[in-house]
């Protein structure tokens, strides 16, 4: 079995770390450069940074920041926000990102999956699945969480496996920022319809979040902001609950 990997994320807005509550009524939450540090030293198993306005604005993720925060890592890092072309995609890696993060893009136009899939390798490819909870399974949302796709979420999960994505990062709208706990009926049933790995977002608000959802919701990896961001529990705490749980993770 491979390890679960544990995975901080970096909201970022105007150059700053920031956190909010489904999405929005963002707070500073600090410097990326000293936070991606601090994680790594941590012991993150890789690091998301997500630049979340530049969507909204119509524009890529800031390259002047990615390359900062890359300088300071030897682990995984995933850069997504206002991803919209292969250029953006390659952009990004130059910069130092390992992998990239396409979300709303993809939506539009799937077929960027299946070409940055051929371009760069799958193991590049991270589409992130942003998900509300309706009458009958998960509705997919894009631009920030603000606009109703129509796309069902496990349909939609298992058409990017099949287009090439090489991991899915679900985020359950309805539980984010909430610390009352990952969504683990929409994680597990994401996680059980596809073959490729799953990452869990949206609602830690302690050690047992992720290892119910690294066990229970079928996850591959857990990502997690407030909890580390507040300074209630470091990577390092989080981790050594996980392994004394059972829970197969890279101390």
């Amino acid at each position: 079995m491979l390890a679960k990997r544990v995975i901080p994320c970096l909201d970022v807005a105007d150059g700053r770390v920031v956190k909010g509550i489904q999405f929005r009524r963002l707070r500073d939450q600090g410097d990326p450069v000293e936070r991606a540090r601090a994680y790594a030293e941590e012991g993150a198993d890789e690091l998301v940074l997500l630049d979340v306005n530049a969507t909204i604005e119509s524009r890529p993720a800031t390259l002047d920041m990615v390359t900062r925060v890359a300088r300071e890592l030897s682990i995984p890092f995933t850069v997504g926000g206002g991803v919209r072309s292969l250029s953006d995609f390659r952009d990004l890696l130059r910069a130092g990102a390992d992998k990239v993060g396409v979300q709303t893009a993809a939506v539009a136009r799937p077929d960027l999956v299946a070409r940055a899939a051929a371009t760069f390798g799958s193991q590049c490819v991270v589409v992130s699945i942003d998900a509300r909870r309706r009458q009958q399974g998960w509705e997919v949302y894009t631009h920030g969480a603000r606009r109703p796709s129509g796309l069902d979420a496990l349909g939609w999960a298992a058409e990017l496996e099949r287009l090439g994505a090489g991991e899915l990062l679900v985020t359950s709208i309805d539980a984010d920022g909430g610390a009352g706990g990952y969504d683990l009926e929409l994680t597990r049933a994401v996680a059980d319809s596809v073959r490729i790995p799953v990452i869990a977002s949206g609602g830690a608000g302690g050690p047992e979040d992720l290892v119910a959802v690294l066990t229970a919701g079928h996850a591959d990896a857990a990502l997690a902001a407030s909890i580390f961001h507040s300074g209630r529990w470091t990577v390092a705490a989080v981790k050594a609950r996980l392994h004394s749980e059972g829970v197969k993770v890279r101390l």
